[in-house]
């Protein structure tokens, strides 16, 4: 498994997405800018990838705060073209912050302008290949990935990991299609000529097929048991908040649980715990998976 050299990766970890940097002689693009929190590390990885290159465009593959967070500070350094998924566009214009998912999510991220939008059937120029834009609707509606045939690449954002795929929102609060349509968009990346999957968190992986398999393994139990969804919903969001604190009082877990309104949503709708008991099922649930960890009154992160 090689990628071509014009194209490289910046691996992070979970907060923050992966960063794509596709050179060319007319400048660099980058796909994706992690979390607002990890904004000053994604400026000096930048800047020691880029170098002395022109950073010419930033793209999105969707809007949730670990892949545009650092958005407005790249397009404030170096004033680079910012292009984003046109679903996003209304909703960026109003910075809404639900849609978002950002606020009811206890995330944030600085508020960007763009240059122009993408859509499905369009082709980019990156890094010297032609991308194919390819409509990627389930854990953002309005999501992107970006093929290329000749290259043989998928960057995949959050559509397929090397196991699994990011939690498909938009079913659990309200599109009652988008678990139909995370399914469709599998189907559509299983129909690709791809040699190296670059995924939106993890390293990128060369066997597809095994990944798809995987996703489509998991899919299947969220399709048959909608609450097992929530539950990694609930479970994604509270480690997502960990890693931006590093560490949260265990006391006071019940009461941010309460008060998170994605977190007491997915209680109130699917879930049906007291907070005292929801807090103490997230506790155990993360320290059995490895992402975390009690010491002194606290819950502290194990990972990035």
């Amino acid at each position: 498994m090689k990628l071509p050299e014009s194209i490289q990766v910046i691996e992070r970890g979970w907060l923050s997405s992966n960063n794509v940097v596709l050179h060319a002689r007319t400048g660099a693009v980058v796909v994706d800018s992690g979390y607002g929190a990890h904004v000053p590390q994604t400026l000096a990885l930048l800047e020691r990838v880029v170098a002395e290159k022109k950073l010419s465009r930033l793209v999105n593959t969707h809007c949730h705060s670990d892949h545009m967070g650092g958005n407005a500070a790249i397009r404030a350094k170096y004033g680079c073209r910012t292009s984003i998924p046109e679903g996003e566009a209304a909703l960026i214009d109003d910075w809404d912050e639900q849609a978002l998912i950002l606020a009811i999510a206890d995330q944030s991220a600085e508020r960007f302008s763009y240059d122009d939008t993408f859509r499905d059937g369009d082709t980019l120029q990156m890094g010297g290949y032609d991308w194919q834009v390819i409509a990627a609707p389930g854990h953002d509606t309005h999501a992107v990935i970006f093929h290329s045939p000749d290259a043989r690449v998928l960057i995949s954002g959050d559509a397929l990991w090397e196991n699994g795929f990011g939690v498909v929102f938009p079913q659990l609060f309200g599109r009652d299609t988008a678990l139909a349509e995370t399914r469709a968009t599998l189907e559509a990346i299983g129909r690709l000529e791809v040699d190296v999957v670059i995924p939106g968190h993890g390293r990128p992986f060369g066997d597809a097929g095994a990944a798809l398999e995987r996703a489509f393994y998991r899919l299947e139990g969220y399709e048959e048991d909608i609450t097992r969804l929530a539950r990694h919903c609930a479970k994604v969001m509270l480690s997502f908040a960990l890693l931006e604190k590093r560490s949260m009082p265990l006391a006071e877990l019940p009461a941010y649980v309460a008060r998170v309104p994605i977190l007491a949503e997915l209680n109130s709708r699917y879930l049906r715990m007291t907070p005292a008991a929801m807090a103490d099922w997230l506790v155990n649930e993360l320290e059995r998976a490895g992402a975390a960890r009690r010491n002194d009154g606290r819950l502290h992160a194990t990972g990035s």
